[in-house]
């Protein structure tokens, strides 16, 4: 049996997109990049400095540009990711106190996870018996393992005092039928008392 922690079984991530590849030289090309805007930056101001005759060290005038490019190479890693430009809340301006149950966040990932196995299988003993009671199992073992440092394939015999004989019957033997939604509720809290 795979342990699967009840956090895991509940989050959501996000996939991220995958940067994108630059399609000239990678870092030496980003490297050779920034050198010759360096270098433009300092030949601009070098050719300013002098049009209105200032002089100006020249080995100064490259370590200023060359801390200003770092300055934005680090605020460009530091900044948040832009906002999606779909999904999510209205922005506050003009947020009119409804909430977007299209968006996707983790809470309703989270919830849809359980949700929609549970519709799905509703009516079916079968669906129930191979999609949603294994979960419910391994929420089970999770939390016999986090309270009590055991779970039932370890140790049956705790595991069913731990457990009580109404939700050790429904884990261990499937029903004729799936449970109702006052049944599984009274199941669910059983659980949440280990």
């Amino acid at each position: 049996m795979s342990s699967t922690s009840i956090d895991d079984l509940l989050s959501f991530e996000e996939e991220r997109p995958a940067p994108a590849e630059r399609s000239r030289g990678g870092r030496a090309g980003r490297v050779f990049r920034t050198l010759a805007g360096v270098a433009a930056v300092v030949v601009v101001l070098v050719a300013g400095l002098r049009v209105v005759g200032l002089r100006v060290s020249l080995p100064v005038l490259v370590a200023g540009v060359v801390a200003l490019f770092l300055v934005r190479r680090i605020v460009a890693a530091l900044a948040p990711p832009p906002r999606p430009r779909s999904g999510g809340r209205v922005p506050a301006a003009d947020d009119d106190g409804t909430w977007n149950w299209g968006a996707r966040d983790a809470l309703r990932a989270a919830i849809n996870g359980w949700e929609r196995p549970l519709d799905w299988a509703g009516k079916d003993r079968e669906r129930f018996a191979e999609r949603i009671l294994p979960r419910i199992g391994e929420l089970a073992d999770e939390r016999l393992r986090q309270r009590h440092g055991l779970t039932r394939e370890s140790d049956p015999e705790r595991a069913r005092a731990l457990l009580g004989d109404r939700l050790w019957t429904f884990l261990g033997t499937p029903s004729r039928r799936p449970p109702s939604p006052r049944d599984l509720a009274a199941i669910v809290a059983e659980l949440e008392k280990l």
